[in-house]
């Protein structure tokens, strides 16, 4: 549905997009991942057709956004960060207005603005102004406004941007339902969003492509450094039999009776994390605790995220 090809956008010698390349398939929800400043508004633009590129092919839905332009933005729906409503008109008046700037027949428009609204549920304040709603049911609006001429395609630029936290759950599981009828491309910075609807992510970092693929791939990209260990004795003994292992960083315990529960945390690569936990559980045994459980953890996402934008680097004479 959307094909993505070397995709460069240069502003002088700045690069905001540096030959990307990827794809999303018809059905998925996918996240796109990267910090601040990383490009991934700038190539959401070109996406959706509001932005020229420097060089580079992208196609949505079939169509070429430069050769076919009009043809490929009936496609998608688009909900950039910061969604431009006319707030001195009422909800079911701008998505009409919307609807009919997007070519939906008129004998239609009133079915699918009713439909969007249901969507995005703000179907209860279809006939208030939009400067007396709420930041979380502006959002919804700039929601309905991407839904309104029923796309296959949904681009959703940080939908949760500047919302609560009652209102970033709301939000989430709109998107969660809408994947189920809609392709859909969604920028994020905030890894739990992605965790939450997704399950396939592209990774970019200062213009560039850092990683893509399923969560759990990218996850096995960088393995844990933290590790769990259940054993039978006191607190007291664990950490004595601990003390000074291998540079470890952190070290918490939950005690429970007889049980203990400890969570260790080396500054380490995985190899040496490996290490570290066998020889733990070596000290453990020999001060006479009974280890039940030694287990290395997997990474968070968030740990995965840092490490692919941290180690991320340009060629020299790009711009950071």
């Amino acid at each position: 549905m959307i094909e993505v090809a070397h995709l460069t956008k240069a502003y002088g010698q700045f690069y905001a997009v540096n030959d990307v390349s990827f794809s999303v398939a018809r059905g998925e929800v996918v996240g796109f991942l990267g910090p601040n400043g990383a490009g991934k508004s700038t190539t959401l633009k070109i996406l959706a057709g509001f932005l020229g590129m420097t060089s580079g092919q992208v196609t949505v839905g079939g169509h070429d956004v430069v050769e076919a332009r009009d043809a490929a933005r009936l496609q998608l729906g688009y909900m950039p960060e910061a969604t431009p409503l006319y707030v001195e008109m009422r909800v079911r008046e701008y998505l009409a207005y919307r609807a009919e700037l997007k070519r939906v027949p008129a004998r239609e428009r009133r079915a699918k603005v009713a439909q969007a609204m249901e969507e995005a549920r703000v179907s209860d304040v279809a006939e208030l102004l939009i400067g007396k709603l709420s930041k979380g049911y502006r959002q919804r609006v700039g929601l309905a406004d991407a839904l309104v001429a029923r796309p296959p395609i949904l681009i959703l630029d940080e939908p949760t941007a500047g919302l609560d936290p009652n209102q970033i759950r709301e939000v989430r599981d709109l998107v969660r339902a809408l994947g189920e009828r809609h392709t859909i491309l969604l920028s994020t910075h905030i890894l739990s969003e992605v965790e939450a609807t997704c399950r396939r992510a592209i990774v970019i970092s200062k213009g560039r492509l850092v990683a893509e693929g399923p969560l759990d791939e990218l996850r096995k990209r960088r393995r844990s450094t933290r590790a769990r260990v259940v054993a039978r004795g006191t607190e007291e003994a664990a950490r004595r039999a601990l003390e000074g292992l291998d540079a470890q960083e952190r070290l918490t315990v939950e005690v429970s009776g007889a049980e203990l529960t400890l969570s260790l945390r080396w500054k380490k690569t995985e190899e040496d994390t490996a290490r570290a936990l066998e020889e733990a559980v070596a000290r453990l045994v020999g001060a006479g605790l009974g280890v039940r459980e030694a287990t290395p953890e997997k990474a968070t996402l968030d740990e995965v995220f840092a490490a692919l934008t941290e180690d991320a680097r340009e060629p020299e004479g790009d711009a950071a």
